[in-house]
């Protein structure tokens, strides 16, 4: 991870939960995409890293996707067209979604079936299963 370690500040920082398959794989192949690219782009696992610069504790950031990008934290489908346009093969898919109607779909997905169902497999990991059905 060339911006772990280098002397560039990243153009946008990843927050993600390493320890959910789904959202590793879809990162890792981000992160590729990125470090193949030499894009300026940092990729953070919230279980290995402390999460006081975020703003948010690690339950928080288990339930979504988040990127901080010009001094700003984002969440969710924002996040993720923030992550999309720092990337050149993903910025067709952020015009696309961003685009009206599309945008509020996509958040009412994410927000309402993706992002829970995910947060949910993570309790179930963490042995939390019973702990919060509010997600």
């Amino acid at each position: 991870m060339p911006m772990e370690h280098g002397t560039e500040t990243p153009a946008l920082t990843v927050l993600y939960n390493a320890d959910c398959p789904v959202c590793r794989a879809e990162i890792e192949h981000y992160q590729a995409y990125a470090e193949a690219r030499g894009l300026p782009l940092a990729f953070h696992d919230l279980n290995t890293r402390s999460l006081d610069d975020w703003g948010i504790d690690a339950d928080a950031a288990a339930r979504r996707l988040h990127v901080r990008t010009g001094g700003r934290v984002l969440s969710g489908v924002d996040a993720f067209l923030a992550l999309w346009r720092e990337m050149p093969r993903y910025r067709w898919i952020a015009r696309i979604v961003a685009l009206p109607g599309l945008r509020q779909g996509a958040h009412l997905i994410y927000e309402r079936v993706l992002a829970p169902r995910l947060y949910a497999r993570h309790l179930a990991r963490t042995g939390r299963a019973g702990a919060d059905r509010t997600a």
